[in-house]
């Protein structure tokens, strides 16, 4: 019985590669050439595959941008829940999650590149820009995450009396900003701009 179960899962187990590894082209192909240029030709090529397999996973380019972004998303959420998880107190997970979200535009700087190109350059069917889409609190665990961590310094007494979402635009402002502006990124390296932000914020929320 577990060999049949183990062959049933297979197909899946496979798909679920083959999907993952174009999708992992076409960050390269958007690091690469950027997303109007990114075709399923290019991302093909830089797969290895044909351009028949790619639609055969994927309805067509947007489709599979997508769930590139998608993907995207969910990578860069793990990795800083994973470390805001890991501190104690209110004060120590704000820090984390600046420190972890920044560490992690610099530690995968194809995968914010390929984010930034499809943010600004993707639309929805209503022909809408991503970038003009507003963001839902519920759907975004960062955003979530980050509340949770102001408010709760509010309430064991850690930071002061402020508006929690304006101090999460702030803060969130702050990291993209770093991650949007190549200007920047040649003037600060990524560490001394973590640790100014983390200075920054901690005066602006200490009570």
């Amino acid at each position: 019985m577990d060999n049949h179960k183990t062959t049933e899962n297979k197909p899946s187990f496979i798909a679920e590669a083959r999907r993952e590894q174009i999708m992992e082209a076409a960050i390269q192909t958007l690091d690469d050439i950027g997303f109007v240029n990114a075709s399923l030709a290019q991302i093909a090529k830089r797969a290895g595959i044909s351009t028949a397999l790619i639609s055969y996973h994927f309805a067509d380019k947007f489709d599979l941008m997508n769930h590139v972004l998608m993907n995207l998303v969910e990578r860069s959420s793990a990795y800083v829940l994973e470390r805001v998880h890991q501190a104690d107190t209110p004060t120590d997970k704000l820090n984390a999650f600046i420190v972890a979200s920044l560490a992690y535009q610099g530690t995968h700087p194809a995968r914010n590149t390929a984010l930034i190109e499809i943010v600004f350059n993707a639309r929805t069917t209503d022909n809408v820009p991503y970038y003009k889409l507003g963001e839902d609190e519920e759907e975004d665990p960062l955003l979530l995450e980050l509340l949770n961590i102001l408010r709760e310094g509010q309430e064991k007494g850690e930071f002061a009396e402020f508006h929690t979402d304006a101090m999460a635009a702030l803060i969130q402002g702050a990291i993209g900003e770093y991650m949007f502006n190549s200007s920047l990124t040649k003037k600060i390296d990524l560490e001394t701009y973590s640790m100014e932000l983390v200075k920054t914020v901690q005066r602006a929320a200490k009570r």
